[in-house]
């Protein structure tokens, strides 16, 4: 059997007057004080007059046609309005519209109703009320208080004796979710019997299991060494009755190495020990107590000792980092102040083989390697900033949607013993540098932006762009950056044609595998991406990606000759590459398998292999790349 479907849709229809009839009078007033009228399309010429109780909106035919989803967004909109604004019990209900379409010509006269309070059949008062707000009292479910008076009073956006807002609710409620000792909130609301426009509110608490306990067990193959580790972690959810959480890990790890002639012992033993502790508060002076409340804010301290023995040197990395994060607007507004960060780096031995390979050869002497592995104090603080055009906890299609974000990093280490060292009588040792408790410290200034704005082109793709641009720059007591603070290019979040650290700086080729992790990083870098995102069936993705970039260094090192970053070459040496991407999609995470082919490669002059999209070899150019998310 064909079915064929003929659709003849008849004239539209167009608003010619709107209406706003408020049978309430005392709720009419407070509709004009909050300076609502119905919405009226672009291009209309306004005359409003006052009839009675209507308020009447004569214009010109509307350019848009009537519509009733129009119509309910617009009963949506006041709804919303008046009950951020004490009327508790209004209802959607109360707001419905007549429509007159006997005009003629296609035109129709709309009028929007909010009549009285009859819903409630047990009082002859029909005017609807705007409620205050209470006594607050708090009930712990199960136990004894287990929270801190102050931390409840923090963490509960209403207020006694202001108008019932329903946002206040809501965020009462997210606010309560984020505290590690609570396990669920029920807040409950109960009109005064002799005061019938006040609401006492109930908070009901139920505490979360405050300590844990896990151990893990990995298995680990680096470039074909085998190893294994095991941790043990210990948490504590209300350390202080103020829902404080605490945490402390131990790790201990094994690898056996192989490949390695000249040393000792071949063999890698780490083990280390980290702990934090999570204030959901600023624990910082001078904050007025309005901003402590409305900031989802908290307070980290952690601490952190790692101790790594390798077949060619020892390392003890000994971190501390005093860090305050809090949201903004929605959580779109995130920010992160690291008021200290502490990384001291002591190699006790360094073997004579890597010594004398690497070090201290006149022959092959590498001036940012030894740099690296050398004892080093570092003490920076820094401020990170993450805009999301769309608020978090929104529903968004896994394919993209209309949004963007912007990131902004902002870091600067030793201004502060560079000072104290000029202003007092410490002196410069041999090599130039002053020292802190004999330590040479690094002193620089970093700066990064991202980009991210994503097209929903509809349900299942979705186009998205990408730019990232970072510069860090050491000056004063530092001629080389940290290795941890430099930047690398190439991998699965950067350009997929090569893999990671293996592009760059500018048009260096690395030539020796074995320090070349070294050498590929720079002081600048650049990242440009393209990608369109499509969904193939159940839970599988695809993409197809093109990528641009590179890394350049501020100074001109004779171990990464072509490296340096010059305005009038830079822009030669962008390394581009395409590929397509395949995606398992959970939701709660994604498994991402990206395969990336060189397009052009900016350490080669000759045509043939500077561009190898026109000369393609697979084996030359292809790189596969194996992560977990969306690469940007």
């Amino acid at each position: 059997m064909k079915v064929l479907y003929r659709v003849i849709p008849h004239q539209r229809y167009y608003i010619r007057n709107i209406a706003f009839n408020v049978q309430d009078e005392n709720l009419r007033h407070t509709i004009d004080s909050l300076g609502y009228q119905p919405v009226m399309n672009e291009g209309q010429k306004e005359r409003n007059e006052k009839q009675g109780s209507k308020f009447v909106h004569y214009g010109t035919v509307l350019r848009k046609p009537y519509s009733i989803h129009a119509l309910d967004a617009e009963r949506s909109r006041l709804y919303e309005k008046l009950v951020e604004n004490g009327y508790y019990k209004f209802n959607k209900e109360h707001i419905y519209f007549r429509v007159d379409t006997t005009i003629g010509n296609y035109l129709s006269d709309v009028e929007m109703i909010v009549k009285q309070n009859n819903l409630n059949a047990d009082t002859a008062d029909l005017s609807h009320h705007s409620y205050h707000i209470g006594n607050i009292t708090y009930n712990f479910l199960g136990r004894k208080p287990f929270l801190r008076p102050k931390v409840l009073h923090n963490a509960t956006a209403i207020i006694p004796g202001q108008l019932y807002r329903e946002f206040s609710m809501r965020e009462t409620y997210a606010r309560m979710s984020r505290l590690s000792a609570v396990m669920t909130t029920d807040i409950r609301t109960t009109q005064r019997a002799h005061n019938i426009d006040t609401l006492d509110v109930d908070i009901s608490l139920s505490p979360n299991k405050w300590n844990s306990f896990s151990a893990e067990l990995e298995g680990t193959n680096s470039a074909g060494d085998l190893g294994a580790a095991f941790s043990l972690s210990y948490g504590n959810r209300n350390l202080f009755r103020g829902s404080e959480l605490f945490n402390i890990k131990v790790r201990g790890a094994f690898e056996a190495i192989k490949g390695l002639s000249g040393y000792a012992d071949q063999n890698f033993i780490e083990y280390s020990i980290e702990s934090g502790l999570t204030f959901y508060d600023f624990k910082f002076p001078f904050l007025r107590s309005a901003f402590r409340r409305k900031a989802q804010a908290t307070t980290e301290i952690n601490l952190a000792f790692d101790s790594q023995d390798r077949p060619e040197f020892h390392r003890r990395v000994l971190t501390g980092v005093l860090r305050y994060r809090w949201m903004r607007k929605n959580k779109q507004l995130q920010h992160r102040f690291d008021l200290l960060d502490v990384d001291y780096v002591f190699m006790p031995w360094i073997s004579e083989t890597f010594r004398s390979l690497y070090l201290d050869d006149p022959q092959n002497r590498n001036a940012i390697l030894k740099y690296n592995y050398e004892n080093l104090f570092i003490m920076n603080w820094g401020y990170h900033f993450v805009y999301n055009s769309q608020p978090l906890g929104t529903s968004a299609s896994n394919y993209g949607t209309n949004a963007y974000t912007l990131r902004l990093d902002m870091e600067a280490a030793g201004n502060l013993l560079y000072a104290i060292s000029n202003m007092s009588t410490a002196r410069r040792h041999e090599d130039g540098h002053f020292k802190f408790f004999n330590i040479a410290y690094a002193q620089y200034v970093k700066f990064d932006m991202s980009f991210c704005k994503s097209f929903l082109i509809n349900k299942n793709n979705s186009f998205a762009l990408h730019a990232a641009f970072g510069v860090a720059f050491p000056y004063g007591n530092s001629t080389i950056l940290p290795y941890e603070k430099r930047y690398f290019s190439g991998g699965a979040n950067s350009v997929r044609g090569w893999s990671v650290r293996g592009l760059g700086p500018g048009r260096f080729l690395g030539t020796d595998g074995r320090i070349d992790f070294i050498n590929q990083t720079g002081d600048v870098k650049l990242d440009l991406n393209a990608e369109y995102r499509t969904h193939l069936f159940w839970k599988f993705d695809g993409a197809v990606f093109v990528d641009a970039g590179n890394i350049w260094t501020i100074r001109d090192y004779k171990e990464q000759p072509g490296g340096q970053f010059r305005f009038d070459e830079f822009w030669r040496q962008i390394a581009v590459s395409y590929g397509l991407g395949f995606r398992l999609n959970f939701n709660f995470f994604i498994l991402r398998f990206d395969g990336g082919m060189k397009a052009v490669h900016p350490a080669y002059t000759d045509s043939r292999r500077h561009f190898p999209i026109i000369h393609p070899n697979f084996n030359r150019d292809f790189t596969f790349h194996f992560a977990v998310g969306m690469p940007f």
